[in-house]
């Protein structure tokens, strides 16, 4: 796709499972906001202010659309990322759960978080193990549990497969079930649509938009959260020694986790990111496997490349016999390709699970051309006979 600004002929950007690049109508959006309406959003009766408040409401509803959530089930609140929305919502609850649930393939923003929880509620914490098509056992006792797992992961994009499953189980339990989104939004989003979770939480950042944490939050699970923030922007009326939370009123409920100011520009931004993701064409995507089953199949021939893939997806990390990762990827940088290295926030599975050396990860995108897939092959070849 041509909609991507910042990339010249030479840059090829094998990023995206960090942070994705903005199209145009993304940056557009944004730079609209900053010179011709900065403004507050949900304080002011002036013109400026009142069109931040319209693009606001209209955002939070598109992401519900884009999920087939219904309004009168779940709200939508905006934070930093990811990390902060999970941190935010586990340690917002006054719930006294039996248990804290995870899996071992997390990123170290639910891995950690709960580790945490557990020890700060002196709980028992258990990580299960995901099975290679990224499902996870449902023969778990899960009652009063704390489940939060990922949708997809950020190593090598394996998808929760069984996730309507996995949600019934967890609620038939009485327990409660958290999704980090963060790499299922941008191409795996299909997993959560319609889905009953009691909450979803992800990046706009790694789906084409601005840099903003998203949290789409079950209306019944207000009666567990005790917010740890308050401030400006919650309350209704604040008295000597007590205070009256805005979030008792339906249309106000994301104010429990949206304390001061927020990140007014981004939050329309975001909404017209999603207008771009719903005009962009089935054979943009279709494009996009192409090129990652090309990556893929390209270095699964070679002897010397050890995937932790199982089948191709727009997210791959590997590790090259011989050659250390870190120093690969400087090579790469040297000549214009931009890909991670390291163990990509999940130092447990990848580390001290799997004992695997430090990766290279490939994580493809809209923004990707077929000409860089042929550059990096070409760039790649002599190293990988």
């Amino acid at each position: 796709m041509n909609d991507f600004d910042c990339l010249n002929s030479k840059d090829i950007y094998l990023d995206s499972a960090c942070q994705s690049l903005r199209p145009k109508a993304t940056h557009n959006a944004l730079i609209e906001y900053y010179l011709t309406f900065n403004s507050c959003g949900g304080r002011v009766k002036y013109p400026w202010g009142l069109k931040t408040d319209k693009l606001m409401v209209e955002t939070r509803q598109k992401v519900l659309d884009l999920l087939k959530l219904s309004r009168k089930d779940y709200f939508v609140a905006f934070t930093l990322n990811t990390t902060y929305g999970l941190n935010l919502l586990i340690n917002s609850f006054s719930h006294d759960f039996k248990q804290v649930i995870t899996s071992d393939i997390e990123h170290n923003s639910p891995f950690l978080a709960t580790m945490k929880y557990a020890e700060r509620n002196g709980i028992q914490r258990i990580v299960l193990n995901r099975n290679e098509d990224g499902s996870l056992p449902l023969d778990t006792d899960f009652s009063n549990a704390l489940v939060v797992v990922n949708s997809a992961s950020n190593i090598d994009g394996r998808t929760l497969k069984n996730l309507k499953e996995l949600t019934k189980k967890v609620h038939k339990s009485k327990g409660i079930i958290v999704v980090d989104a963060a790499q299922a939004m941008a191409h795996s989003r299909d997993i959560l649509v319609k889905s009953d979770a009691d909450a979803i939480c992800f990046s706009a950042h790694k789906m084409y938009g601005p840099s903003l944490g998203v949290m789409v939050v079950k209306r019944s699970l207000i009666k567990y959260i005790d917010p740890i923030f308050i401030g400006g922007g919650m309350v209704d009326d604040a008295t000597k020694d007590n205070y009256m939370l805005s979030s008792e009123k339906p249309d106000l409920a994301h104010t429990i986790f949206e304390s001061g100011l927020q990140a007014f520009g981004e939050i329309v931004a975001f909404g017209a990111t999603i207008d771009w993701l719903n005009k962009v064409p089935r054979s943009a995507h279709s494009e996009l496997d192409g090129m990652s089953k090309e990556l893929y199949d390209f270095l699964k021939t070679s002897p010397k490349v050890h995937m932790v893939n199982r089948e191709p997806n727009s997210t791959m990390s590997f590790f090259v016999e011989g050659i250390d990762s870190h120093m690969l990827g400087q090579a790469l940088a040297d000549e214009g390709i931009m890909a991670r290295t390291g163990y990509f926030c999940a130092h447990y599975y990848l580390d001290h699970k799997l004992g695997l050396p430090p990766l290279v990860r490939f994580s493809l995108s809209l923004a990707t051309r077929p000409s860089d897939i042929a550059r990096v092959k070409a760039i790649l070849a002599p190293v990988l006979p």
